[in-house]
C-alpha cells in the first residue's frame, strides 16, 4: 500500500531534522485506567498542547519495511518529568501493516479507521488524551501524581505500542513525541490533514457508484496520490453488503 507512503517520507524529513532521542522499547510496565477516569484541572501538572499551542495527533500507514522497520518511540524535546507548564505537542504513529490483512472495499477504509481509533482505546494512568472532533487536534493532560509515580514517554508510548499490536494487521509501530518550542508543527499538521484527505478520498471513492472525474471535487487528490487512482478505476467494487458493481471508467 502506497497511498500515504509520500506522506510519511515528508513527515520523517521534518521529525529527523530535528534533535531527538530513541527511548526504550518494552520492558516498562505502567498502570492502565478505565476510559471514564478524568483529570481534573486542579488534579494536573500541565497540559500537552494546551491553551492554544499547537496540539497534533495522527496516525499513518504503510506496508513498507523500509519506512518502518522495527517498532521504536523517538523523542523530540523535553520528556514529561523535565516540563514544568502547557508546551506545544504532537504524535505521530507511523504503522506498518500486512497488506494482505486490510482487505478491499469497504473493508480497506474501515481497517484504516480501526487504526487511527487505536488512541481511543489505551489508557495510561495520568495521561488522559482530549481529541477534538476535527481528528486531527490531540491535547493531553497530565497528572501530578502520575508524574511523581515516574510517568515518562517510554512508559506512555509502550502502552500505545501495545494497544497497536492487538490488532493482528500491524506489523511494526514508530511512535514520536514532539515537545520543542522552536518546531514545524504548521507543517506536521498540513501533512496529518493531507493524510485525513487520502482516507475521506478513499470512503468517497467507496460511497460513489457512478463516478465522474470532471465533476469530482476531489479529483486533486486522487490525481495526485500513488494507489488512489488503481483503487478507483478497479473494474469491480465489492460493496459493504457483498454485492459487486460494475463501475463505468471516465477515461481522459
Amino acid at each position: 500500500m502506497k497511498l500515504y507512503d509520500e506522506i510519511i517520507c515528508k513527515m520523517q524529513d521534518i521529525l529527523d531534522a530535528a534533535d531527538s532521542r530513541s527511548l526504550a522499547v518494552g520492558g516498562t510496565a505502567w498502570p492502565q485506567v478505565s476510559d471514564r477516569s478524568m483529570i481534573l484541572r486542579s488534579d494536573m501538572a500541565y497540559e500537552l498542547g494546551g491553551e492554544g499551542l499547537p496540539a497534533i495527533g495522527c496516525t499513518v500507514i504503510t506496508g513498507n519495511e523500509k519506512l518502518v522497520s522495527t517498532d521504536g518511540i523517538t523523542l523530540l524535546g523535553e520528556d514529561l518529568p523535565q516540563i514544568r507548564k502547557d508546551v506545544p505537542y504532537a504524535r505521530v504513529a507511523l504503522v506498518r501493516v500486512r497488506e494482505e490483512m486490510l482487505g478491499e472495499g469497504q473493508a480497506l477504509y474501515s481497517a484504516i479507521r480501526a487504526l487511527e481509533y487505536t488512541r481511543y482505546h489505551f489508557y495510561p494512568e495520568g495521561f488522559m488524551m482530549r481529541v477534538s472532533t476535527s481528528g486531527q487536534k490531540e491535547c493531553v493532560r497530565i497528572g501530578k501524581e502520575a508524574l511523581r509515580k515516574g510517568l515518562d514517554f517510554t512508559k506512555a508510548g509502550n502502552v500505545m505500542l501495545s494497544a497497536f499490536h492487538r490488532n493482528t494487521a500491524v506489523e511494526a509501530v514508530h511512535i514520536y513525541y514532539v515537545t520543542l518550542h522552536e518546531f514545524d508543527y504548521k507543517a506536521l499538521e498540513a501533512y496529518a490533514k493531507e493524510a485525513e484527505r487520502i482516507t475521506k478520498t478513499i470512503d468517497h471513492i467507496l460511497k460513489n457508484v457512478v463516478m465522474d472525474c470532471n465533476a469530482c471535487s476531489l479529483q486533486k487528490v486522487c490525481d495526485e496520490v500513488e494507489g488512489l487512482r488503481e483503487l478507483h478505476f478497479k473494474g469491480n467494487v465489492t460493496m459493504a453488503v457483498g454485492e459487486s458493481v460494475r463501475i463505468p471508467i471516465n477515461k481522459k
